[in-house]
C-alpha cells in the first residue's frame, strides 16, 4: 500500500531546507525559473549538483529544451523573491527582477546568496518530477544568510 500524499508531505515538511530559484531560458531566449528546496551537492569530481524538478513545472520544458540552469540561493530577506517564482505567471516573474546571462545561457539572480551555472549531465524520471544532474561551470557565493524552508513556511537562520 503507498504511503499517504498528504501524510507524507507533512513528515518530510518536519526537512529543513535553504530555498534557490531555478533558472534557465525558452528555445527564444526569454527567462524563466521556478522556487525549489529539492537540490543538493553531488559530486567534487567532477563538480556536480541535483535539482528535481515537477513534470507540470512551467519552467520543466525550458530546462529539457535549454539543456542548462543555474542555481541561484536566496538570501534571509529574499522571500518576496521565492513566493514570485512559486506561483507567478512565467512570462511575469523576471518582472523588475535584477539578473545577468551567464555561459549556458541561464540568468543568474544579481542579489542571490550563491549561484552556480549548470549544463544538464544526466537526468532521471522518478515519479512525477524529474531529476536534473548538472555540471556545474561556475558559481560564486556571498556574505548572508539563507532563506529557509520548514513545514510549508519560511524563515531565517540564525546563528
Amino acid at each position: 500500500m503507498a504511503f499517504d500524499r498528504s501524510e507524507f508531505r507533512r513528515v518530510l515538511g518536519h526537512w529543513t531546507t535553504g530555498v534557490a530559484v531555478v533558472t534557465t531560458r525558452t528555445r527564444d531566449g526569454r527567462p524563466c525559473g521556478l522556487t525549489a528546496n529539492a537540490l543538493s551537492s553531488v559530486s567534487l569530481d567532477p563538480p556536480l549538483v541535483l535539482v528535481c524538478v515537477q513534470h507540470d513545472a512551467d519552467t520543466y520544458e525550458c530546462i529539457e529544451e535549454s539543456r542548462a540552469f543555474a542555481i541561484n540561493v536566496l538570501r534571509a530577506d529574499q522571500e518576496r523573491i521565492a513566493r514570485r517564482f512559486a506561483t507567478f505567471e512565467i512570462d511575469r516573474k523576471f518582472e523588475g527582477v535584477a539578473y545577468r546571462i551567464e555561459a549556458t545561457g541561464a540568468p543568474v539572480l544579481e542579489d542571490a546568496l550563491a549561484w552556480v551555472d549548470c549544463r544538464v549531465y544526466d537526468s532521471h524520471v522518478a515519479g512525477d518530477h524529474t531529476i536534473y544532474v548538472g555540471e556545474v561551470l561556475d558559481g560564486d557565493a556571498a556574505e548572508g544568510l539563507p532563506l529557509v524552508y520548514y513545514r510549508s513556511g519560511y524563515g531565517r537562520f540564525l546563528p
